[in-house]
């Protein structure tokens, strides 16, 4: 329960901090697991779900590794790891049942509001490259969560599967796709609002917009200080709490550093902004049905996958290219220039020099990116849409990524493409640092955060009987039970009315 001790700080269960997808699905699980928890949600803009959440701020592919190339590298001796990609298609799955489990309960009402079919395709030209994408589908192909998968060289079947790609390009070309139609494409934007709109008529629940954290710092008795702005009246007050969950995008390192925690220590941040290519040409628009993704270039960072993007935003099409990366000092769209300086510590520059020692390419990446005119911009384009014109696109503003920075014995500092979980030994405080898959595998993310910070809770009876409720396979792998895989694709996509005619499933 809440009160308000002498001084006026009020005492609140759980204080999660950012109103995203993170904090969204954490805030579900611990009021379904635990009604009677007094939690707060402080997001510091005036509207949920404004930066990384958003559908025009991030890829919102519904990341499940049936398409994104940089989840299966290509190892020295010519075979294609696919283990993260393995790893990444179970999360997604994960995330089905969760999300299912809402549908059924009445707390989500419409499932095409937020995630749809979208068939997902990877795509690639050049001798090399066509090997490579052959090798990736033989390794594939063989594993139920990927079975189903098509592929193909044929440039006629082609010009069925993704017209706009491959008109006008060169017949004798050396090209080949894979396509799976289960492939979805998620709005986390719509969904996190969707969760919010629930969360904020439930008892002992508090969505506080405009509410900026100020500091954050251990008491005596363990528990968390929290310093709060309202930017709205300008008013402050100060919360105490038993558990803190720092969800808030890029914004998350700056508040992980003023919990002083020794985990937090020697993290860094490197920002990267982001920027699409937007159609504004409907008869184009509809002339794809795909989400077509390529091969990052030799030397480029996984961030830079390029990917011709069909998106439902608002309950209608969009077409996206990108993404073009530049380099901004921001930590959040809606941040300041300030961020990245602010967050050098002494604890973290050396990790910081050297991870930027060891990604000069990176480096030299962003500023020829940078540097792009809207002609270059063109021509990247017309590689996967060889007859594109000018006219037809207008450059847009995705959001900003923070690019995790970590100590590392043998480098010093190394820079990590992906997300990380830093959680003090007592499991009182934690926070979400990093970017892709994030969102798609934020289910997966919260469960694992849930145990390390409810330990006890985690292994009681209550807590197990309804996790089993929310998600049915809890406790055993998808990745290596097939039957189990099967039936519970088949249950999801049920309620989530996407497509059960698929090969994997027959």
């Amino acid at each position: 329960m809440a009160k308000e001790t002498k001084n006026k700080v009020e005492e609140i269960d759980a204080v999660l901090i950012g109103a995203g997808i993170m904090s969204a699905t954490l805030s579900v699980f611990l009021k379904q697991l635990n009604p009677a928890l007094h939690m707060e949600v402080l997001e510091r803009l005036d509207e949920v779900a404004a930066e990384s959440s958003d559908a025009w701020n991030n890829a919102g592919t519904g990341h499940s590794a049936l398409c994104e190339l940089n989840y299966t590298p290509q190892l020295p001796d010519g075979s294609v790891d696919i283990k993260k990609a393995i790893s990444i298609a179970e999360q997604f799955e994960i995330s089905k049942e969760f999300w299912a489990y809402l549908v059924e309960t009445g707390l989500i009402k419409d499932p095409t509001a937020f995630i749809r079919n979208i068939p997902h395709m990877s795509f690639v030209f050049g001798e090399d490259n066509v090997a490579y994408l052959k090798k990736r589908y033989e390794a594939m192909k063989v594993h139920h969560l990927f079975r189903g998968m098509q592929y193909t060289e044929d440039h006629e079947l082609l010009k069925k599967w993704i017209p706009l790609v491959m008109e006008g390009r060169n017949p004798h070309e050396k090209v080949a796709a894979t396509r799976m139609d289960i492939g979805t494409d998620v709005n986390f934007g719509a969904l996190t609002r969707t969760l919010f709109r629930h969360l904020v008529v439930q008892p002992n629940f508090k969505l506080r917009r405009a509410h900026e954290v100020r500091d954050i710092e251990r008491t005596q008795d363990g528990r968390w200080r929290i310093s709060v702005k309202n930017l709205t009246t300008d008013k402050k007050r100060e919360i105490l709490a038993k558990f803190v969950f720092i969800g808030a995008g890029g914004g998350s390192l700056p508040l992980l550093e003023k919990s002083n925690i020794p985990e937090g220590k020697g993290f860094g941040g490197f920002p990267v902004s982001g920027q699409w290519l937007k159609c504004t040409n409907p008869a184009v628009i509809a002339n794809h049905h795909a989400k077509v993704y390529g091969k990052a270039a030799v030397g480029s960072p996984p961030m830079s996958v390029p990917h011709l993007d069909t998106r439902v935003i608002d309950g209608k099409q969009a077409l996206l290219f990108g993404p073009y990366a530049g380099f901004s000092t921001k930590f959040l769209k809606n941040g300041s220039w300030l961020d990245l300086p602010a967050s050098i510590k002494v604890n973290n520059i050396r990790p910081m020099l050297a991870a930027g020692l060891d990604n000069i390419p990176l480096t030299k990446y962003l500023i020829n990116q940078v540097r792009q005119s809207p002609d270059d911009r063109i021509a990247a384009l017309k590689e996967y849409v060889p007859l594109a014109k000018k006219e037809d696109w207008e450059l847009a503003i995705a959001g900003q990524r923070v690019q995790v920075i970590k100590k590392d014995e043998k480098h010093g500092g190394i820079l990590e493409f992906g997300t990380e979980v830093v959680t003090s030994a007592d499991g009182s405080i934690s926070a979400l640092l990093g970017a892709s898959p994030g969102a798609s595998t934020s289910v997966a993310i919260m469960l694992n955060l849930l145990k390390k910070c409810f330990p006890e809770e985690m292994r009681s009876a209550d807590w197990i009987t309804q996790l089993k409720k929310i998600i049915p396979s809890y406790g055993q792998s998808l990745a290596e039970n097939e039957a189990l895989a099967l039936e519970t694709r088949t249950k999801t996509a049920k309620a989530l009315q996407l497509k059960q005619n698929d090969p994997v499933l027959i």
